[in-house]
């Protein structure tokens, strides 16, 4: 069987801005790629104004998962990984003041976010409900238009899929698009899950190249934790939701502080390892990084950012409690975890908008169990077998932002996910893969079917669930 699209651990794990990996991190790579087709055709320094028409969800949740800052940003020609978080708020704010647009950091265009950005509610395109089109204007009456579909995880899928993902093309040297094809390659090569990652991720770059990569993945997911279990306040957007971590970190450490993430880590260590203890961090870890998410913080997308939280908190917690804290098993950790995320991918969705939330921190959650069970010397069905347990615990689980923001109920979930891949590992740890009845391909399967069988409501729109019962005053998009 021909692989449906060969993905690399880096497009599982992509280092961005929150908070949302397909109504931000996607919308901001598309308005990347027209800039880059604009390039490629010759029109951009013919570009006088732009167009951004947002459909389905990317209109509905769009102002409250910063779509519109996501696309203006993008056409300025930054990138995600690398723009100074710190400075969001006042590029932004100078687009909206001068009414004008630096494209591509080049050729400044009349610009106004509130006329040229259009939230078409009403509307949605039937490849995906994450799309949206851009429009360059130029002088006498041209105008030329492309439109993409953000697919989740910050995936991004050009109309027609041309000129998809370059690496679909590459062969690996263990094709994998299902469990059982995982498992094939381990049973014949005798490999781990992380060593046959591995030897696919060698098809792209050697293997120092992909350990300092991953590490680089690790080091941002820490940063982003210390940061938000360090900082207090108010999230934005309206709800006033209050940064909880801050307050669990102070108390579990009994006010005291720490100004570097060492110093922190071997604290949170030397207090012990007290089951309600560890419970706390584990919450508190997690809580953290997707606070930071839904302050518009630098997170990693893992494999999206409104489940950014859970695979960092079970890390850490087999870093700080379960003596995990090498660079070789925080990578294999990280790869086996990346492999469960694109069999998800693969064989169902990673986005919410198609699948709920069963597709963001069902699958994170997933991820995170296989990536502990292999590491604590799980075989690779028992690895395999976490994963299943864990989704199977998640189907059907809904996506109702309120008020469109990555904030209720996305936040606690995280902590939720977290603490259900910790206890699938420990099941996985002590069953006997032969009793199963239940395995990991019938339930992508399943969570797909699912996926198709829910509602709209219940996709990321904001239409239902939580979001149409707890009353907000916001401003409309």
């Amino acid at each position: 069987m021909t692989p449906r699209e060969s993905i690399s651990v880096f497009d599982i794990f992509k280092i961005g801005v929150g908070p949302s990996s397909s109504h931000t991190l996607g919308p901001w790579k598309a308005a990347l790629l027209f800039i880059d087709w604009l390039k490629q055709n010759d029109y951009l320094h013919r570009v006088t104004r732009m167009e951004i028409l947002l459909y389905g969800s990317l209109a509905k949740t769009g102002k409250g998962h910063g779509t519109d800052i996501a696309v203006q940003l993008g056409l300025c020609g930054e990138y995600p990984e690398t723009f100074d978080v710190e400075l969001i708020s006042s590029r932004i704010s100078d687009i909206k003041t001068r009414n004008k647009l630096l494209l591509a950091g080049i050729q400044e265009i009349d610009f106004s976010p509130e006329k040229d950005i259009l939230f078409l509610k009403n509307e949605s395109l039937s490849f995906h409900p994450n799309g949206l089109t851009f429009r360059a204007l130029l002088p006498h009456g041209e105008a030329y238009e492309q439109t993409y579909f953000s697919v989740g995880g910050g995936f991004v899928v050009k109309e027609n899929n041309d000129g998809g993902n370059p690496k679909a093309a590459i062969s690996l040297q263990f094709p994998i698009d299902s469990a059982d094809d995982l498992l094939h390659w381990c049973r014949k090569t005798g490999l781990s899950i992380a060593e046959v990652v591995m030897e696919n991720e060698n098809c792209w770059r050697d293997e120092e190249e992909t350990g300092k990569g991953v590490m680089r993945i690790w080091q941002t997911m820490r940063d982003c934790m210390y940061r938000g279990c360090n900082k207090g306040g108010e999230l934005p957007g309206g709800l006033h939701v209050a940064r909880r971590a801050f307050a669990l970190n102070k108390k579990l450490l009994k006010g005291r502080t720490y100004a570097d993430y060492n110093s922190w880590i071997a604290a949170i260590r030397d207090g012990g390892k007290d089951f309600a203890y560890i419970l706390d961090w584990v919450s508190c870890f997690a809580l953290g990084v997707n606070e930071e998410n839904a302050s518009f913080g630098r997170v990693v997308t893992a494999p999206t950012n409104g489940a950014a939280g859970v695979i960092p908190a079970v890390l850490q917690y087999y870093i700080v409690f379960l003596d995990g804290n090498t660079e070789e098993k925080i990578i294999n950790f990280l790869l086996t975890a990346s492999e469960i995320g694109c069999i998800f991918k693969k064989g169902a969705t990673l986005s919410a908008a198609m699948g709920g939330c069963q597709a963001e921190i069902g699958v994170s959650s997933a991820m995170a169990a296989a990536g502990l069970t292999e590491c604590l010397g799980g075989t690779q069905r028992q690895a395999l077998m976490a994963a299943e347990i864990t989704m199977e615990h998640h189907l059907g689980l809904t996506c109702d932002p309120v008020a469109g923001l990555v904030q209720i109920p996305c936040i606690e979930r995280n902590t939720m996910g977290a603490v259900k891949a910790i206890t699938a590992s420990q099941l996985a740890l002590q069953s006997n893969p032969d009793l199963a009845k239940v395995s990991l391909d019938t339930v992508v399967k399943t969570m797909w079917d699912t996926a198709l069988d829910m509602n709209t409501k219940y996709k990321e729109t904001a239409d239902g669930g939580l979001a149409v019962h707890i009353p907000v005053n916001l401003p409309e998009c």
